[in-house]
């Protein structure tokens, strides 16, 4: 396994090794767990060579706590790499990567970044799509996998590649879960012995909400689930919204023509969970 911290290292490296082969590349921001993981098994199996970025990246923050909080591990994280196989890692720091210029770009996604996460997130897509072009730029991908756990960022990334035309595919993988049903993220460690107990229950009112979907409309139950919630003190409810897989635009009634998705937003305590199911 190689790993490089400079830009024109790590392209000279890819350089060398991809000729007639196909690169897959998994960005991460670290605190790597088994969901990470899987994105590189499965781009193992679609690729000759596998890369994984990580760098924890400043602009889609729109918190500067949980920039400073967000847990860093990297000799673990090497150590993880090393037992999958990974071939390339890349580890830059916010100037290398910025050019010590450390700002996002300004998109059009065509209106996907103002819905869920967009209305809490205040240009956190813009600081996304600028770290995920800017690591495409470096390593030229064939394909990159991305979890479905944030299927709003997913959309997005497909989005900014599709008006860029840039020759990657994007590869979408399923949501990644601990035992109990709660989706696997590095903030999670973070979580209270009390609050990691009654974590699962987002999942789990998810499940029970796709059932309420098959008799009820989008706004009943999402009453449903606000009134679940508010009979959970150690959880707060941010946002539980349905909407259609393709545009994210929110639904009142169900479209057959239409795939949906069920999003939701919870603090359990400081630690914001995020989790979707497809209805």
């Amino acid at each position: 396994m190689l790993v490089f911290a400079k830009i024109k290292s790590v392209q000279q490296k890819i350089e060398s090794l991809k000729k007639g082969t196909t690169v897959g590349f998994v960005p991460t921001m670290g605190a790597l767990h088994q969901g990470h993981l899987s994105l590189i098994e499965q781009a193992k199996k679609e690729n000759d060579l596998v890369v994984v970025s990580i760098f924890v990246n400043p602009t889609q923050f729109d918190n500067s706590e949980d920039l400073i909080n967000y847990p860093k591990t990297i000799d673990t994280d090497l150590s993880l790499l090393k037992a999958v196989f990974c071939d390339v890692v890349f580890t830059p720091s916010a100037n290398e990567v910025y050019a010590n210029n450390v700002q996002s770009a300004a998109f059009n996604f065509d209106g996907l970044e103002h819905q869920m996460e967009g209305k809490f997130r205040n240009g956190h897509f813009d600081g996304v799509g600028t770290i995920v072009k800017r690591l495409f730029e470096i390593v030229t991908p064939t394909k990159a996998y991305f979890g479905e756990k944030d299927f709003q960022q997913l959309q997005i990334i497909r989005k900014m590649v599709e008006k860029n035309q840039l020759s990657v595919e994007i590869i979408g993988c399923p949501i990644y879960r601990e035992k109990d049903g709660l989706a696997m993220s590095s903030r999670n460690e973070r979580l209270t012995k009390k609050h990691r107990a009654i974590a699962p229950f987002v999942y789990k009112t998810l499940k029970q909400a796709k059932i309420e979907f098959g008799t009820k409309n989008a706004l009943e139950v999402i009453n449903w689930v606000e009134n679940k919630f508010k009979k959970q003190p150690l959880l707060e409810l941010e946002y539980f919204e349905i909407a259609n897989e393709d545009d994210l635009q929110t639904i009142k009634n169900k479209n057959e023509k239409q795939k949906h998705r069920a999003f939701i937003a919870v603090f359990a305590g400081e630690i914001r969970l995020i989790d979707n199911i497809s209805l």
